[in-house]
């Protein structure tokens, strides 16, 4: 949620600002502003509500703001209407202190209370207004440097930020400060830049250090310098990011969404042979084995595991709802499923001897984050499936399973939730060889199968125009329910969250035996169900199912696997995908889902890759 981006060097800051914060568009906003400082003279700050387009007319594509030094913010309200007036960036009474802030302050009524006695006034409705006047308080109450003053403020907030300031004092400087919420720091020869993701600076620079929580920052056109609570300088390792800065432009795609659903079998293929060996020999003898040394779990930890827990939000918690069935029933272990914004309040009881796995594509993602280190404190091991290298989760996990998605934008995940489905099948196939569940030649049949599903996903993709073609009948539908049993039922969670965030369509998903229990009563003529039956065992039972809603009026596409043609005879509409292993089958019954809410959405006119009121990394409660 939010994005800040802040560059000091030799060149005009203005549009570098405008240009990083239109990268940074998928993570939902408001509102926009930027200030800009030009040597010793007070900062220039301009703000719009809505989109940066209107940012963007407003300064003439920043050339007629003038300044070196700038921090730019794009807004998702949290505390005060979306507003000019409550946009960033905010300003001390004097506009000596300007700033931008990701995350919520949780006291910041006291705060303002307190800076009320004091004299300042307030402008805005904003828990940000509050910090960056804090700030403000305590630097100019005891005479001290940027760096102490950002110290004491943070030791008088509670919840989380990232902050980005600069002072009237020190020009060509900008000052940081990190709890929580992301905040990355790049540099290049002569420039300094820092942003709240990754996407926001890779035209400019692949070099780049992560802050850590509870730390603070100096940066200078000559590079940063880092600092703890205590003012002491941090030593940090800069890294390079591995992305290609094209990989987060649209490619001839006319949205984002659309390029990262065709962009998912090399995901798919770079994620299997990121931990599996002899891939180039996949089609002779030589068996395929799964290494996962790079991850740090070994053989002793795998057989210790008494129970895993897995841990998300969103497609990420729809994955782990996948994985469980695969665990159980291929490795034997058992599995829970959390949603993490539940599982971090109700103080759960976990064996000492499990495993705590944390899906999140950002690896920011506030309740996940949290519930991660609770799991620590607990003393329980954990492992995080993340997509970005360095990210919080992914530093403080035990383990750390990398999917390659590569940069994701459409705010509606596909590449990473397949990615993060092929990361699960890898850790059960290896989990169920360690245990003795299956043997190396069942591993590398499995693994084999594996290689075959980004061909498969093309072979889908290919015709796709049939699925635009139904799509289109179906863009004013009000209600779609999506029914399944087993991994079917996975796979309907899935699909319909990608129709009801993108299409603004009402859709639900149901546990195709629950039916009878009172959903049914939900059905009119008319009415689109989408039953998805991939699992051999309970084809039969779902088709069942789907004869019952078709007799109350229901409208029925049925989306299976090839070789079951009889689904034809009860549904209205049928979409075969592929035959794999049935382990597998989310991986290709999601993409017709995927397409489907995509081309509905598209149908209606919306806007695909930023839909209204999410947020692609939501990194707040």
């Amino acid at each position: 949620m939010c994005g800040i981006v802040g560059f000091v060097g030799g060149k005009q800051a203005a549009p570098i600002l405008l240009e990083g914060l239109s990268k940074l568009e998928y993570r939902g906003y408001d509102s926009a502003g930027i200030a800009v400082r030009d040597g010793e003279k007070d900062a220039v700050v301009v703000k719009v509500k809505g989109r940066l387009k209107g940012l963007a007319e407003k300064t003439d594509d920043g050339h007629s703001v003038h300044g070196t030094c700038g921090i730019g913010h794009t807004r998702w309200a949290t505390h005060g209407e979306p507003s000019e007036l409550n946009a960033h960036p905010h300003h001390s009474d004097d506009n000596s202190v300007v700033g931008v802030h990701n995350g919520i302050i949780e006291n910041y009524i006291e705060v303002k209370e307190k800076l009320t006695r004091k004299g300042y006034s307030f402008y805005s409705e904003t828990d940000t207004e509050s910090l960056v006047k804090l700030v403000d308080y305590y630097y100019k109450k005891y005479q001290i440097g940027p760096i102490d003053a950002i110290a004491k403020t943070m030791v008088r907030v509670r919840g989380s930020y990232a902050l980005a300031v600069m002072f009237k004092d020190y020009p060509g400087e900008i000052y940081v400060a990190r709890k929580d919420s992301p905040m990355i720091i790049g540099v290049n020869e002569g420039e300094t830049y820092v942003a709240s993701d990754v996407p926001a600076i890779l035209k400019y620079t692949k070099n780049v250090y992560y802050i850590d929580s509870m730390e603070m920052g100096r940066l200078t056109k000559d590079g940063p310098e880092f600092y703890d609570l205590n003012g002491d300088v941090v030593e940090k390792k800069m890294v390079e990011i591995d992305w290609d800065a094209e990989a987060a432009e649209k490619g001839g795609y006319e949205h984002f969404m659309m390029k990262e659903i065709h962009e998912q079998p090399k995901a798919i293929e770079d994620t299997i042979r990121s931990v599996v060996t002899n891939t180039d020999e996949a089609d002779a003898d030589s068996p395929l084995k799964i290494d996962l040394a790079g991850i740090g779990l070994t053989e002793e930890m795998i057989k210790s595991i008494s129970q895993i827990y897995i841990v998300a939000c969103g497609s990420a918690y729809h994955v782990g709802i996948a994985a469980q069935y695969i665990f159980e029933d291929m490795a034997d272990i058992p599995v829970r499923v959390e949603l993490a914004s539940e599982f971090r309040y109700r103080r759960p009881i976990l064996d000492k001897n499990g495993l705590v796995v944390v899906i999140s594509q950002s690896g920011e993602t506030a309740d996940s984050l949290a519930a991660l280190r609770e799991s620590k404190d607990l003393g329980v091991k954990t492992l995080g499936i993340v997509n970005v290298v360095g990210s919080s989760i992914a530093r403080e996990a035990d383990y750390v399973f990398y999917t390659l998605a590569g940069p994701e934008i459409a705010v509606a995940t596909t590449k990473a939730y397949s990615t993060q489905l092929i990361a699960s099948y890898l850790l059960a196939i290896d989990f169920a060889l360690v245990r003795g569940e299956i043997d190396e030649e069942k591993a590398s049949v499995l693994l084999k199968e594996m290689l075959t599903i980004p061909s498969k996903i093309t072979k889908i993709l290919d015709d796709k125009e049939r699925i635009q073609w139904f799509a289109s009948k179906f863009s004013n539908a009000h209600d779609i329910f999506f029914i399944g049993r087993g991994i079917d039922y996975a796979i309907c969670l899935e699909g319909s969250l990608k129709m009801k965030e993108i299409s603004y369509v009402h859709s639900e998903a149901y546990a195709a035996g629950e039916l009878k229990h009172g959903t049914i009563s939900l059905i009119e003529d008319g009415t689109l169900v989408v039953g998805v039956c991939t699992q051999s065992e309970l084809y039969e039972k779902t088709i069942s199912n789907l004869v019952e809603v078709k007799s109350r009026g229901a409208y029925l596409m049925g989306l299976t696997s090839y070789g079951k043609y009889d689904i034809e005879d009860t549904a209205d509409f049928t979409v075969f995908v592929p035959r794999t292993n049935e382990y597998f089958a989310a991986s290709l019954a999601v993409i017709p889902l995927q397409l489907m809410g995509y081309y509905v959405s598209v149908a209606k006119g919306l806007d695909v890759d930023k839909p209204r009121n999410l947020a692609k990394s939501v990194t707040v409660e």
